[in-house]
């Protein structure tokens, strides 16, 4: 961390002066989209590997679901805890250690938890090794999320943790790219190597710029948020209700998204009878629009000063599309399909996935700014929290849904999901476009 004695430390003065230098705080950006991409790289990237995990580690659809949604426990789990530390200890002592011990927890996988050509490793192993992975990166979302609120001042951060969010279909396009040839080429021992060469890389470069903005830098920041409604000043965002109808809200409208990231490869694979390069090429193309959105979306709410109206809107987009693809899959039935079928139920998953991803930075963004960038390591946490909650439930529920039912039932879940979220979004507010002409 930044602190006062670091000017009489070797090498402090130049500190100092780096962390003055008005690009530095871009540099803090950029580190926080390569920390959340190498652990997204883990927790969306292991899914689209899931047809080779299956065969690898000879489970059926509901092991796997427990499998994929361990990780997502794991997270759910860490997630609050990490934030309360952040808030306590700063981003930096938390993101080193929870990318360290990320790290730490692959390359015991790799080690340990990998199928060989002798020996395939019981599913406790497997299990517990999603599990302690999600527990130790979880840290990564909230100590990035605060640095980005430390260093940005309001008006610039809607574009600031759009683009931090963009981080998220970054690693998993990546992941969806190389993960799956890697596991087919090398085995799951090299994937796990891969990703935790990723967070190492990544701790790296958080020891060299991560540390606590100077007092001069943090005043602009701080006046702005004088602008800011009562809810940003507030002590505790674990009291404040409208902080919690938020994070619930993310958390549920992650639930269509994330379907589409844990079982569209078993989906296409099954349903479709898609080969892996159509597997791989959706989605990437899922994670590079979701991208894309993500950044315009940022920008785009930062100068309109729409963010509610912008996520309650993605929420009815995401119902539309989900139930859509629902009616597509039912009228295309079980048997061998037409290309134009197959095309459009691609289509559909695409529109789904992009939507579904698209509002993330911008409510993130909402979030912390109501808490309070002092508070925002924890008011990222809950919403994590919820999140990762849905992202243990969401490949449980799947196969569950298959098993009762069929594919048509989980794309109509997901549309259902989407709607619950509605109403929880609050209603845009006027004070929402004073707030960007005061910061401005």
């Amino acid at each position: 961390m930044f602190n006062k004695s670091s000017s009489t430390m070797p090498g402090g003065r130049d500190r100092q002066a780096s962390l003055r230098q008005p690009n530095h705080r871009w540099k803090v950006l950029g580190l926080g989209v390569a920390a959340n991409a190498s652990f997204s790289a883990a927790f969306s990237g292991l899914p689209t590997t899931a047809v080779f995990m299956r065969s690898d580690y000879h489970l059926g659809n509901a092991e796997l679901g427990l499998v994929l949604g361990l990780l997502g426990l794991g997270i759910a789990l860490s997630e609050l805890p990490w934030g309360l530390l952040t808030d306590r200890l700063g981003d930096r002592r938390v993101l080193l250690s929870g990318l360290g011990a990320t790290a730490a927890a692959l390359v015991l996988m790799a080690l340990f938890a990998a199928p060989t050509h002798s020996h395939v490793p019981g599913l406790p192993w497997l299990a517990a090794g999603m599990l302690v992975v999600g527990l130790m990166g979880g840290s990564v979302n909230g100590a990035s999320g605060r640095a980005v609120m430390s260093w940005f001042r309001e008006g610039e951060r809607g574009l600031a943790m759009s683009i931090r969010q963009t981080a998220v279909p970054l690693g998993g396009g990546l992941g969806a790219l190389v993960l799956p040839t890697l596991a087919g080429w090398g085995g799951f021992a090299s994937v796990y190597a891969l990703l935790a060469l990723l967070c190492a890389v990544t701790a790296l470069f958080a020891w060299h710029w991560l540390h606590e903005p100077p007092s001069d830098v943090v005043a602009p920041a701080a006046a702005a948020k004088k602008s800011l409604p009562a809810a940003a000043t507030a002590g505790n965002p674990l009291r404040d209700g409208l902080v919690w109808r938020i994070a619930i809200a993310i958390g549920v409208l992650c639930a269509p998204q994330l379907a589409v990231l844990t079982f569209a490869t078993i989906f296409l694979h099954d349903f479709s009878h898609a080969g892996v390069a159509t597997i791989s090429a959706t989605i990437v193309a899922i994670q590079v629009g979701a991208i894309v959105m993500r950044i315009w979306s940022g920008r785009w709410t930062d100068r309109n000063g729409n963010r509610r109206a912008y996520m309650r809107t993605c929420s009815q987009l995401t119902a539309l599309i989900f139930a859509a693809l629902a009616v597509i899959v039912v009228f295309a039935g079980s048997g061998p399909q037409h290309a134009g079928v197959t095309a459009a139920i691609i289509v559909m998953l695409l529109l789904g996935g992009i939507c579904g991803s698209a509002w993330h930075g911008v409510a993130y963004a909402e979030l912390a700014t109501l808490a309070g960038a002092q508070r925002a390591g924890t008011a990222l946490g809950m919403a994590n929290t919820c999140v990762f909650v849905t992202m243990f439930v969401t490949p449980l529920a799947i196969p569950a849904l298959l098993a009762a039912w069929s594919w048509p039932a989980v794309w109509v879940v997901g549309s259902i999901c989407a709607l619950i979220a509605l109403p929880l979004f609050p209603r845009p507010e006027p004070t929402v476009a004073r707030m960007k002409v005061q910061a401005a």
